[in-house]
């Protein structure tokens, strides 16, 4: 079984200490996002578990506890997301620098095989056009040389609920604009002849073009051939099929909960509403099995 971590929310950012009482007890609880009435009891224990895919924004929270996870036989890998958008879209994400030292910190801790780099997802505003990320992917691509060997990209996917917040921001002189065929080709040209000159493979993550007339071909972020090929680990090879259509990551059962991040992302499809998020993160409870409690659960003790 492959579990991801999370999805829904940085489960390394901000619960992680919630992960830990959770593979020490060997199990969690996880509402079905659609129905949360029903529930299912997810086993964490070392034998069941192949492989761990954390993905975040900040693992800082998780370094203390690594050495743990070894110790109890876990495997795991990181899909870290760096980028250097406008505070006005990642609100609340770190600062770059301190991610770009995050990420070497990590990495010559658990080596870079085990770290891959997310440029996820491409906006395209008028504060942040081809242009922009053209310089932001070359300086962290040359930053993180040798830290990994893998680079998965996408562009923005437009939710409804992310809609309003670009709205919003529009008010405030920030708009979404198109990138037109040219120039998104040679934006696309470059990211794969930047990362190919820093030692990295680029894929594409769940995109409905076709890049690979520009060196980007399609991947996969819970990747078993990548998985096979690290680990040594032979995991399923079924798409899994709550994802959409494009996206090629094979089945894995996450154990996260939406509505409980608090980077306030404006593009966030797990986020509905961001004050919601900050009510139920101050309602966590780190003991619990379930990550947020719903009203009537009742936890097991």
């Amino acid at each position: 079984m492959i579990i991801s971590a999370s999805r829904r929310t940085d489960i390394p950012a901000f619960y992680f200490q919630w992960f830990m009482n959770r593979i020490r007890d060997g199990y969690c609880v996880v509402p079905n996002p659609l129905n949360p009435k029903r529930v299912s009891q997810v086993s964490l224990k070392s034998k069941d578990v192949d492989i761990i895919v954390f993905w975040t924004r900040d693992p800082r929270p998780a370094l203390s506890h690594l050495s743990e996870l070894d110790a109890l036989g876990y495997q795991y890998y990181f899909l870290y997301t760096v980028m250097n958008n406008p505070r006005s879209i990642d609100v609340k994400t770190p600062p770059l620098e301190t991610a770009l030292r995050t990420f070497h910190r990590l990495a010559d801790r658990i080596g870079p095989r085990k770290m891959v780099w997310r440029y996820d997802p491409i906006v395209f505003t008028t504060m942040t056009d081809a242009a922009f990320h053209r310089h932001t992917y070359q300086y962290i691509a040359e930053t993180l040389r040798g830290y990994t060997g893998r680079s998965i990209i996408s562009t923005l996917d437009l939710y409804r609920k992310a809609r309003k917040r670009f709205r919003e921001l529009a008010d405030k002189g920030i708009e979404l604009r198109t990138c037109e065929s040219d120039e998104y080709g040679h934006l696309m040209r470059t990211l794969a002849r930047v990362a190919r000159n820093n030692r990295m493979e680029i894929f594409s993550c769940a995109e409905t073009n076709d890049l690979q007339a520009y060196g980007i071909p399609p991947g996969k972020c819970v990747d078993d051939t990548y998985i096979k090929s690290t680990f040594g680990l032979d995991v399923t090879h079924k798409k899994d099929p709550s994802q959409r259509k494009a996206c090629g990551c094979v089945v894995s059962r996450d154990i996260g909960m939406y509505d409980s991040c608090l980077f306030g992302c404006r593009y966030c499809y797990a986020t509905t509403r961001f004050e919601q998020a900050e009510i139920n993160y101050r309602n966590h409870n780190p003991h619990s099995p379930m990550l947020i409690e719903r009203r009537g659960f009742c936890p097991r003790t």
